[in-house]
Formats: structure tokens, C-alpha cells, sequence
């Protein structure tokens, strides 16, 4: 990756980790889950409003660094109006990306917003911040009620 689409990547993740999109808690959640993360201290409660077999609204809250907070913000904003299998896709394709090896060419343009997170696999730690949103929304969409809390 280049340094300049690098710095444009760090900007998009501050700006959403400064001001998050979907951030607050839904009124009438249909799913929720709690996830969290012990060695970052990152904290989140996701709330989605599923209509049939697609999820009408999301939003979510908590705490945590600015990796964990854009991703839950750039992850609400993509599911929105998103059936649950293309969710599933997309959590598929976030995962895969920032767990890639290093030195995997990563098609950044098939990626869209989710390729603000590629540089993430260079620090193995920061990939629990990114992915902690991504595997709370698999257990709201499954309905477990149990926290999430990434280790690995």
C-alpha cells in the first residue's frame, strides 16, 4: 500500500472514530449483542432492528480505540438495509482481509470501505479492535445472548 492511500485509510478510520455513524442504542431492537475486548479494553453493544430477513436499522455503543469504534461505525453504515446472508458475506470478506498474510496483494477497489482495514493485519493484536464489532453482529444475527469477547 502506498503511504498516500495509507494516510487517506487513517483519515477515514479517525474520522469515523470521531464521529461515528449508527452510534447510539435503538429503541426497539429486534437482536442485540454485547462484545468485548480484554486486552484493548474495547467495549460494545450492538442493537439491530431485523424486518424478515433484512436488517432495517443498526446502531451501536460502547467504548474502545479508534480501530474498534470505525469499524462498528463503517460496519453499521454498509449493513444497513443489508439482507442477513449478505452480512454474513461481508463479515466473510472483513475478516478475510485483515487476517490476511502480509504479503497477500489484497484487491483494495472489490473492497470498497472495508479496505480501510488491510493495514490492520501488519499488527496482529489491532485485528481484535477491528474484527471485535464484526463477530458481536454474527452473534446478534444468530440471537446468542452471549458476550463476545475476541482472544485471538
Amino acid at each position: 500500500m502506498d503511504a498516500e492511500l495509507n494516510d487517506l485509510y487513517q483519515q477515514v478510520i479517525l474520522d469515523h472514530n470521531k464521529s461515528p455513524r449508527n452510534f447510539g442504542e435503538l429503541e426497539h431492537p429486534s437482536h442485540t449483542a454485547k462484545g468485548h475486548n480484554p486486552l484493548c479494553g474495547d467495549q460494545l453493544d450492538l442493537y439491530l432492528l431485523i424486518i424478515g430477513d433484512t436488517i432495517s436499522d443498526i446502531k451501536f455503543k460502547g467504548s474502545g480505540c479508534a480501530i474498534s469504534k470505525s469499524s462498528a461505525s463503517i460496519m453499521t453504515t454498509l449493513l444497513k438495509g443489508k439482507k442477513i446472508n449478505e452480512a454474513k458475506e461481508l463479515f466473510t470478506k472483513f475478516h478475510d482481509v485483515v487476517t490476511a498474510d502480509i504479503d497477500k496483494k489484497i484487491d483494495e477497489e472489490s473492497l470498497g470501505k472495508l479496505a480501510v482495514f488491510s493495514g490492520v493485519r501488519e499488527f496482529p493484536a489491532r485485528v481484535k479492535c477491528a474484527s471485535l464489532a464484526w463477530h458481536t453482529l454474527l452473534n446478534a444475527l444468530e440471537n446468542n445472548t452471549e458476550e463476545v469477547v475476541v482472544t485471538e
